[in-house]
């Protein structure tokens, strides 16, 4: 599956860039929309074909919300980190960090502030949820279920939660969606107080 989507993103792009003009670029956008909906409404079916599944989503209450919580303070943490050595502010690094993902988003909250800021949010957050597409699968096998949703943050309701859902089970997808809904509620209330520490 990990090879099939990234096979499939780098033939979009050399079509893209090869075969179609430029001026179609601007209609593509609800293509892509109605493709994710249907994407997401068939993982829903899936998930709700599960009987048993919302039930032990209920036994675990509010402790569900330990996952964005923890996934949360390990990005902004891990952002802080990594920003020391290349020589960014504490404001900076974790203003990016907390982006969780959400890579049009937080660059564009940020754009205000430096544009070198923005984009380096944009690629750090692109980056992050190409490599969640290519390690989920792997981290789902070799290190845990619930582990796998780590990397993809924000992305975990969305683009990513497909994948979720084909490498664990459905409680995790679950858990995987309301963790995304939780980190994208984030994005926009701590980008913009962190970069302004």
């Amino acid at each position: 599956m990990t090879w099939i989507i990234m096979l499939s993103v780098i033939i979009g792009a050399l079509t893209g860039y090869l075969v179609f003009p430029s001026q179609w670029y601007d209609s593509t956008g609800w293509v892509i929309d109605i493709g994710l909906c249907l994407l997401l409404l068939f993982v829903g079916m899936d998930i709700g074909k599960q009987k048993n599944t919302l039930a032990e989503i209920k036994k675990i209450g509010f402790n569900i919300l330990a996952v964005p919580l923890m996934i949360g303070l390990g990005s902004i943490f891990g952002a802080l980190v990594f920003g020391h050595f290349v020589g960014l502010n504490y404001n900076e690094s974790g203003a990016i960090g907390a982006g969780f993902g959400w890579y049009t988003l937080s660059a564009i909250m940020l754009v205000d502030y430096s544009s070198e800021i923005s984009a380096l949010a944009f690629l750090t957050n692109v980056i992050r949820e190409v490599m969640a597409i290519l390690m989920l699968p792997l981290i789902a096998k070799y290190i845990g279920h619930y582990e796998a949703v780590a990397p993809c943050g924000a992305t975990a309701m969305d683009t990513t939660l497909p994948i979720i859902a084909r490498y664990t089970t459905p409680k995790v997808a679950i858990v995987g969606f309301v963790s995304g809904v939780v980190l994208s509620s984030l994005v926009p209330l701590l980008v913009p107080i962190i970069i302004n520490l």
